[in-house]
């Protein structure tokens, strides 16, 4: 581990810069005030413990080991839990900075729809009335594509673009040139010494083709549910949220437990969202993919997911984040209970703010086009 190899090569320094010290003395000085001696008695006394100068092939353990007589009470006392969750105040910071960032620029994002709505209706009637007018073209794979699109649920749009990105950092895992700046900042690591970007980019990033393939199947499966109960933005703002919120959960849980390890993939974020449609709507049937004839209630699948990841994370088991897993479950069921009344809410204030910096702008003012 990281920790531990900077405690092992400051006890290595402390042990050796004394002997290199002590070889600037002149040796006429050491003779005469009986050094020597000196050294022989406490071999006499400790025995196995310790030479005047530890060689350069012992371990790092035994380093430690002859470190600690000077004073037994602090050096047996292990220094390193509190600092290593020093290292999380950053990202706690990150993750409350972020959260609050995600559903201010989504309140803003709804408050610029809802005005703009109305300028594009008339947009709309104005193409549709052109698209009368215009020759149709046999086979024209732009319009084949518009079709398409205008037939998926906004749910389905939202998320088509969280797909997209997914394929394209999981094509960038590919490329053996971006392999170490890939593990840097779109894997989740309490060890490494980058901790807040990879908090975000981690709910991109998956190495496994089946990984990424089931997590966005659950996702598109979910999509349409999660966007008709909360709303294109607020999704978004609640998506983003509980991949850097899951990510915290399990940079605590392994720097407690001592499980220090990368993590990457959108398992958190599913989770929130999976964990918020089966609140919000506890009696909805699902079904498994592979045993369709086997169905069971929303609320009954939470459950089962939460307690697995329960047990995951208590046992110890490494397969999954169950961390990160139960940070995001737990995060979805709050949101709809308590967090949906207390964020967005009372989002009016801002949007006001942000209503009168629009107004104030060019051309705006009191009754200015601006205003609404």
């Amino acid at each position: 581990m990281a920790w531990r190899g900077c405690i092992f090569r400051l006890a290595k320094d402390d042990l050796l810069s004394p002997v290199a010290r002590g070889n600037r003395l002149s040796h006429s000085f050491q003779q005469r005030c009986g050094f020597r001696k000196a050294a022989k008695k406490t071999e006499q006394k400790k025995g196995v413990e310790e030479e005047p100068i530890p060689s350069q092939t012992e371990s790092s353990e035994g380093l430690i080991h002859r470190k600690a007589p000077t004073p037994p009470s602090q050096t047996q006392t292990p220094h390193s839990p509190p600092r290593a969750f020093g290292r999380l105040v950053k990202p706690l910071v990150f993750t409350v900075g972020f959260t609050g960032c995600s559903f201010g620029t989504a309140a803003i994002w709804q408050y610029e729809s809802l005005k703009s709505r109305v300028q594009s209706y008339f947009d709309e009637v104005r193409a549709d009335w052109l698209e009368k007018l215009r020759p149709q073209k046999q086979g024209d794979f732009r319009k084949e594509i518009n079709q398409w699109w205008n037939s998926l649920s906004e749910g389905q749009r939202t998320v088509t673009g969280i797909i997209a990105a997914n394929v394209i950092v999981f094509c960038c895992w590919r490329v053996p040139s971006l392999q170490r700046s890939m593990l840097k900042y779109f894997t989740a690591n309490p060890a490494s010494k980058t901790l807040c970007t990879p908090m975000l980019l981690s709910t991109f990033s998956h190495y496994s083709l089946f990984h990424m393939a089931a997590n966005m199947y659950v996702l598109w499966s979910f999509s349409s549910s999660a966007v008709s109960m909360l709303g294109r933005e607020q999704f978004m703002a609640v998506y983003l949220s509980a991949g850097v919120i899951s990510t915290f959960v399990s940079y605590v849980c392994k720097t407690a437990t001592g499980r220090l390890g990368p993590s990457l993939g959108a398992s958190g974020a599913i989770m929130t969202v999976l964990a918020a449609v089966c609140t919000k709507m506890p009696e909805a049937k699902l079904a498994i993919i592979f045993l369709p004839m086997y169905a069971f209630t929303a609320g009954n699948a939470l459950k089962a997911i939460v307690a697995m990841d329960t047990a995951g994370l208590v046992l110890g088991w490494r397969v999954f984040d169950h961390a990160a897993h139960l940070g995001g479950a737990l995060f979805g069921i709050w949101y709809i209970l308590y967090g949906h009344e207390l964020i967005w809410k009372n989002r009016e204030p801002f949007v006001k703010v942000w209503h009168d910096l629009r107004t104030r702008g060019p051309g705006g003012g009191a009754n200015g086009p601006g205003s609404i």
